[in-house]
């Protein structure tokens, strides 16, 4: 059965971690480009004041933009999440959201980078906002990009 955008996303969104974190998959592109998450703040995702965990929001951040790469790059390619970063600028409330974006032209220049086994680091930024739109939280998270060896080897 081929992994299809919807059945990732829905598995996304089941996936125990997620499920009992409250985050929610609503979607990823048919392209791969893009997709959209929520983190849902209720009894189990927020702290003692009774805002979003800083925990939940970073994990409703952390496998999307290497999700992105890995299914634009395809199965030639070693694609993992390695750094993060997160600022917290306002307490979240209610539902927030976050939405990922790798461009078409942003993963062929990565593959272009990673051509013949060199790595490639690259950073990529999102924000979370809250039902109002107003930004919660800036997120930077690095992700390691590099041609397979079986791959370069069968080149030379």
């Amino acid at each position: 059965m081929r992994i299809t955008p919807r059945r990732l996303a829905i598995g996304m969104s089941l996936w125990i971690p997620n499920l009992f974190s409250g985050i929610r998959v609503r979607r990823f592109s048919d392209d791969w480009t893009h997709a959209t998450v929520e983190l849902h703040v209720n009894i189990f995702t927020r702290n003692y004041v009774k805002t979003a965990f800083g925990g939940s929001m970073s994990a409703m951040t952390d496998p999307y933009f290497f999700m992105l790469v890995m299914h634009q790059l395809g199965r030639d390619y070693v694609v993992w999440d390695t750094k993060g970063e997160i600022e917290f600028l306002k307490p979240g409330r209610g539902i927030l959201t976050a939405e990922f974006e790798v461009s078409a032209a942003k993963a062929q220049e990565i593959r272009d980078r990673a051509h013949a086994g060199a790595p490639v680091r690259e950073w990529f930024e999102t924000v979370i906002t809250d039902r109002d739109g107003d930004v919660v939280a800036k997120v930077r998270r690095e992700v390691y990009i590099r041609e397979k060896k079986r791959v370069t080897d069968a080149r030379r």
